[in-house]
């Protein structure tokens, strides 16, 4: 049986923080702390955030500004209500993409 979901995406990079920590973790953790079913935090390759110019995974062109996706899906309300705190950490110039999404396997726990 199917069931309707919502989807986060935020884009960032790895030297992004928040109060002195990685950002990708202070956002796990959040998510962990208001009890949101899945969440991932993927490593691009290669990519850019925010207008920059394209990263790679060399030595000399990353930098530590490779791309992160943080994904996390789970029921509307858990997702709406954690969101104000998400945008808090990212800031204004990273995004921050929502869309409803279908779980075709696998479960929210309500």
């Amino acid at each position: 049986m199917s069931r309707m979901a919502v989807q986060i995406t935020i884009y960032f990079t790895e030297g992004d923080s928040f109060k002195g920590r990685p950002l990708h973790l202070q956002m796990l953790k959040c998510l962990e702390d208001e009890h949101v079913e899945n969440a991932v935090v993927l490593h691009a390759s290669a990519g850019f955030v925010g207008g920059s110019r394209i990263k790679t995974s060399s030595l000399v062109d990353a930098g530590g500004k490779l791309p992160l996706l943080l994904i996390a899906v789970d029921e509307d309300d858990k997702i709406t209500r954690v969101l104000p705190r998400l945008k808090e950490m990212v800031g204004e110039k990273r995004t921050i993409a929502r869309e409803n999404v279908t779980i075709e396997h696998g479960v929210l726990a309500r």
